[in-house]
């Protein structure tokens, strides 16, 4: 009886016990593929805003030709 509970309580334990497998696969990242995102954002955020900017200056261009 005594065995059969034990091998109940490891089993509900080993759930919750980190293996020393998963701490090895520990994924690591390259930096240059970081910093070329971070390039790659900052261009398409320059982008949008230069888009922006020239939409809302033709919109107050063309709302002031049409007032006047």
């Amino acid at each position: 009886m005594k065995n059969v509970l034990a091998s109940v309580k490891n089993k509900m334990i080993s759930r919750y016990i980190v293996k020393d497998e998963t701490k090895s696969n520990i994924k690591s990242t390259d930096i240059n593929v970081l910093l070329n995102r971070v390039r790659l954002d900052q261009k398409k955020e320059s982008r949008k805003k230069l888009l922006f900017t020239a939409a809302t200056s033709l919109g107050v261009i063309l709302f002031g030709a049409l007032i006047f």
